[in-house]
Parts: C-alpha cells; sequence; structure tokens
C-alpha cells in the first residue's frame, strides 16, 4: 500500500500573526507548527503502515523552511518528503494550493491520500475535496475513524451528533480530524535519521497536467478584501450594582439574549 499524506506547516497563533501589505500572511515572519488535522492524517497514515507495512510520503506546498514539518514527519516515522516550493505558487488561495497539490500527486503512485479537514491560518475545509475533484477520485471528509478492507476503505465519518459509515475503493482521498487519534511523539532515533534524511524538492516546472492560470495570486479566485491579526473589542457596559441587583440583572441579560 501506498500512502500520499499532505500536511502544511501553520501558524503558531500563540506566537502572533503578522500579513503582507497585500493582506496575505507574511509565514516567513512567524513561529510555524504542523497543521492538527493533518498531524492526525500523518499519524493515521503511520498506523496503516504499522498493521500493513505501507510506505507513507508526505508532500507540503510552502517556503522553503517548510521542509521542517517534512523532517518532523520523517522523525515520527514517514518514509519520504516532498516540499512543492516556487516564487510562482506564492499567495495561493485553496483553489490554487489544490491544483498545486494535485499536480505534484500526479507524479506519484498511491492507494490512499490523507489530508487534514482544514488548516487552522484558513479554515476552509477546501483543499483536500479539490485535490480529489482534480484528481478524479472518490472523497471522505471528516474521518473519526480509518480501517482497510482489501482494496476498500471504511471510514467513520463525523455528522453532527452522530457518524456515517463509508466504504469506497481506492484509490480514494480522507480528510482527517484532529479528534481521530492522539498523534505520536518523534524519537531520538527518529529525529536524527529525519535529519539525515533526503527532502526531495520540486518546483513550478514539476507539476504535471496544471495551467499556469491556475497557479499562485493570479491563479486565486478568492481575493482578500481586509486582514488583521486581531479583532478589536468594545469596553463593553460597566455596571455598578450590589450582589441581589448584580443576580437580577445577569439573569435578565441572560433571558434577554435567549441563553436560558
Amino acid at each position: 500500500m501506498k500512502i500520499v499524506v499532505c500536511v502544511k506547516q501553520v501558524p503558531d497563533t500563540k506566537g502572533g500573526v503578522k500579513f503582507k501589505p497585500d493582506g496575505t500572511l507574511d509565514r516567513a515572519a512567524m513561529l510555524t507548527i504542523m497543521n492538527p488535522d493533518d498531524k492526525a492524517g500523518l499519524e493515521a497514515a503511520l498506523r496503516l503502515k504499522d498493521q500493513y507495512g505501507a510506505e507513507v510520503t508526505v508532500v507540503t506546498m510552502g517556503l522553503p523552511k517548510a521542509e521542517e514539518v517534512l523532517r518532523e514527519a520523517i522523525a515520527m516515522g514517514a518514509d519520504k518528503g516532498i516540499l512543492v516550493t516556487d516564487r510562482v505558487l506564492g499567495g495561493a488561495d485553496t483553489w490554487a494550493t489544490s491544483q498545486t497539490l494535485a499536480g505534484a500527486i500526479r507524479n506519484l503512485d498511491y492507494d490512499l491520500i490523507i489530508t487534514g479537514r482544514q488548516a487552522i491560518d484558513g479554515d476552509t475545509a477546501q483543499v483536500g475535496p479539490q485535490i480529489s475533484e482534480h484528481l478524479g477520485i472518490p472523497v471522505i471528509s471528516y474521518a473519526q475513524k480509518i480501517e482497510v478492507e482489501g482494496d476498500s476503505v471504511i471510514v467513520e465519518r463525523q455528522y453532527d451528533d452522530r457518524y456515517h459509515v463509508l466504504k469506497a475503493k481506492m484509490p480514494c482521498l480522507i480528510t482527517a480530524l484532529s479528534e481521530l487519534n492522539q498523534p505520536r511523539y518523534m524519537t531520538p532515533g527518529g529525529i536524527f535519521d529525519a535529519y539525515k534524511a533526503d527532502i526531495t524538492v520540486w518546483g513550478r516546472a514539476d507539476l504535471k497536467d496544471v495551467e499556469d492560470s491556475n497557479l499562485g495570486l493570479k491563479g486565486s479566485p478568492t481575493q482578500i478584501a481586509k486582514a488583521s491579526d486581531k479583532v478589536r473589542k468594545g469596553a463593553g457596559e460597566k455596571v455598578a450594582l450590589d450582589p441581589t441587583e448584580s443576580v437580577a440583572y445577569i439573569m435578565d441579560k441572560l433571558t434577554t439574549k435567549h441563553v436560558i
């Protein structure tokens, strides 16, 4: 079994978010982590590797520093890392990003593709399903449990207060929830091996069957009108009441806003 996992290096929001003048994230100026949903997808792939001896290839698109998440993935147990990076790919929205990743994946053999449900910097949940559409393969999203049965996958798909059980023949794509599992830690030996490993680097010329008009900022139909690092809140309403009046005041507000 050959599994491709798509991961993204995202801003560590605890360290603050920075923007460029055009409204896109200034990723080079921020602390970064592996996107949580993607990490759960990677762990799912590694568990399938443990069970079936699968080969796990991890792909990321980003700045050269995104190599860090590939080495983290290899330290966790992935076999290969591929970094897709090129200036012409910068500023991509979900459409252009999915086109880029699909163009890279077309160069690979795969039975299963796993992505995170969504990235914490965009929260769109669009890239995974868009990749499946570009590649012409089935997609099962919001996976909270994954099993393999012969040439098919059986997935519990989260749905409101219940779940669906869906089965699809491979090749197919699955988007993983962070609740899917508890990702393993990197081992000291894994970290040592990861920093000796060769990372494959691809640019625009390595993307297969993708038009220039679908790449980067120019190929992104979504345009950012305004961006800010945090929403400013007003001072709010301040009152000075005794305990009995305070209780009545709070209960009235909760009732008025239909909280209770």
